[in-house]
């Protein structure tokens, strides 16, 4: 069996656990993840995620921030304009 085949292989169960296991550093049985597994994990996680999950549902994503810049009380301000910073409400 090559890399792609097992990525294929890989169904949500399994997906599941390869995901508990990186963020707990050990497998179900205890054994702690080898620096090498954690990174193998890691791919497979990131392989499935691209193949089955949307960008807004997979590991890691952040949302992108909207291109518009609030001005003091809500309006949309020029992002060219210089904006003073507020230390305090006084």
């Amino acid at each position: 069996m090559n890399y792609q085949q097992l990525l294929e292989s890989i169904d949500p169960t399994i997906y599941q656990n390869l995901k508990r296991a990186v963020e707990l550093g050990k497998w179900p049985n205890g054994q702690v993840l080898s620096q090498a597994q954690r990174e193998t994990c890691m791919q497979a996680i990131i392989a499935y995620e691209m193949k089955h999950l949307s960008p807004e549902a997979r590991t890691g994503y952040v949302p992108p921030k909207s291109h518009t810049h609030c001005g003091g009380e809500g309006e949309v301000a020029d992002h060219q304009e210089e904006q003073p910073l507020k230390w305090s409400d006084q």
